[in-house]
């Protein structure tokens, strides 16, 4: 996959990827999330995509099902240290299925690759 980031003024900067567009932008002035609020969003969407489809393949109610995301950060230096996941189940799911919807939303990719980070390298080029 390959992303194109590039800066249409101010302090915005969007992604394309396909035939999507991610737009970005940083406080005071933003009209935009700030990437690193995007991130975040996309932990909670990541296991939602999952929860969905745990309870559709079984034909579960969904109306009302929500995820809250929570996000800790240290004292020090404001960095995340953790992130928790609270599924709120609509009135009437079945309770054995209580455990499996948290497995399914386990399953999440962004969560994944955060517990084993892929590698990073930075490099340069001219146009």
């Amino acid at each position: 996959m390959e992303l194109i980031i590039d800066f249409p003024g101010g302090t915005k900067v969007d992604a394309h990827f396909g035939r999507f567009t991610v737009q970005t932008d940083q406080p005071p002035t933003a009209t935009a999330p700030s990437p690193f609020d995007v991130f975040l969003s996309s932990i909670g969407t990541c296991a939602g995509i999952y929860v969905l489809g745990f309870c559709q393949q079984r034909g579960l109610p969904t109306q009302g099902l929500k995820i809250v995301e929570r996000v800790t950060r240290n004292a020090g230096g404001g960095m995340v240290e953790k992130i928790d996941l609270e599924i709120q189940l609509p009135p009437g799911f079945p309770e054995k299925y209580r455990e499996a919807v948290i497995n399914a939303a386990q399953l999440c990719a962004v969560k994944k690759h955060l517990e084993h980070p892929p590698k990073f390298e930075i490099t340069t080029s001219m146009n």
